[in-house]
């Protein structure tokens, strides 16, 4: 489900006969529940705007699904490598390792 630019991921407890959900993509936690679909996709929209009003009480940013930024530690030998060959092809060090992660298209 999405909401507000916000992604979920829902499973189904058998036991308990309820739906259990939780915000994918962010760093804060963000879960809700309910025992139908109907149920389920208020819980996530209340949750979300609950999360959003908590975040603008507090004077805070909300976190947003994926900002664009992806930090990685790699070994100072491979990092020299990925900016030299970014150099020989004319490309920032950004622009090459998007366009070598992009080769090859991902679905969820």
């Amino acid at each position: 489900m999405k909401y507000k630019n916000y992604e979920s991921r829902v499973s189904f407890d058998d036991e308990a006969g309820i739906f259990h959900g939780e915000v994918i993509g962010i760093r804060d936690v963000i879960t809700f529940q309910g025992e139908s679909v109907a149920e389920l996709r208020r819980a996530f929209a209340e949750s979300v705007d609950d999360y959003l009003a908590f975040c603008a009480e507090r004077g805070e940013e909300p976190d947003k699904p994926f900002s664009g930024r992806f930090v990685l530690r790699i070994k100072p030998e491979l990092h020299k490598q990925i900016y030299l060959a970014a150099k020989q092809e004319g490309k920032s060090l950004n622009a090459w390792v998007e366009e070598k992660l992009s080769w090859q298209k991902y679905s969820a």
